[in-house]
């Protein structure tokens, strides 16, 4: 069984080696010590969000502090594109289930859309509470599923700015799909961008999911003129809490995640 997985508060994983001592405290070593209860012997991970992971056991616990010896310091590649999940904000908390079921398959980083027809409408404080949620489903979600990257939850995005960074995407070599109940193209048909050489160079592959209602014809020809491309899923037709995790893990095979 895989080790459980926390996340670092800071600091240069990358920097320590077997052997070396690193101290969990916190929130996260409040969870593993005093939740958890995890005790000398016990191996566990610690990850930087940013691909370092810390393959630890535990020495010592005192008062939700968690003494770790490193056996092993990994540092996983950077992905060639960059799997994004442009999920439509939509009500019941569907949005973020889809949002936790995506990152748990291997999604890279994660956009929130006040789709036209979304229900749910992120406004002043609530609008930093919402995403504050989304961060923590991320968090969460990416513990669960054992991963040391921790995707990035962006700012809430408008129609328009959602076409204007299907139109940079696009550009910059990378691609975006809007997935549509009346597209006629597979999901399984779209061309995908080439993996990039270089960091600097990874190209972007944007998942565009609507709400509970649909796109708007307005939006599909929108995010068509800028570039995007309409596909299916198969025959029926998903929940918006459904419908994104599922095309992401359609995606990570296709890309070669999952060997």
């Amino acid at each position: 069984m895989s080790a459980p997985v926390f996340l670092a508060d800071g600091g240069a994983l990358g920097a320590l080696g077997p052997g070396d001592v690193y101290v969990l405290d916190g929130a996260e070593g409040r969870h593993a010590g005093v939740v958890q209860r995890r005790g000398p012997g016990e191996r566990l991970d610690v990850v930087d969000g940013a691909g370092t992971r810390l393959r630890c056991v535990v020495d010592a616990v005192a008062d939700g502090v968690v003494r770790l010896r490193v056996d092993e310091v990994v540092s996983e590649p950077a992905p060639g594109v960059v799997l994004t999940l442009v999920q439509a904000l939509a009500k019941g908390d569907r949005d973020e289930l889809a949002v936790e079921a995506a990152v748990e398959v291997g999604v890279d980083a994660v956009v929130p859309w006040q789709a036209d027809r979304s229900v749910v409408v992120w406004r002043g404080q609530r609008a930093a509470k919402s995403r504050a949620k989304w961060v923590a489903t991320v968090r969460s979600a990416v513990k669960q599923a054992r991963r040391a990257c921790l995707p990035p939850v962006a700012e809430p995005v408008t129609s328009r700015q959602l076409a204007a960074r299907v139109r940079e995407v696009v550009a910059g070599g990378g691609a975006a799909v809007v997935l549509h109940e009346d597209a006629t193209t597979a999901l399984a048909d779209v061309a995908l961008p080439a993996s990039a050489a270089e960091p600097v160079e990874t190209p972007a592959l944007l998942v565009v999911v609507g709400p509970e209602g649909g796109i708007s014809d307005a939006e599909v020809a929108a995010l068509e003129e800028a570039g995007a491309v309409t596909a299916r899923l198969g025959p029926h037709v998903l929940r918006t809490s459904t419908a994104g995790p599922v095309a992401v893990a359609l995606l990570s095979e296709r890309l070669g995640r999952w060997v």
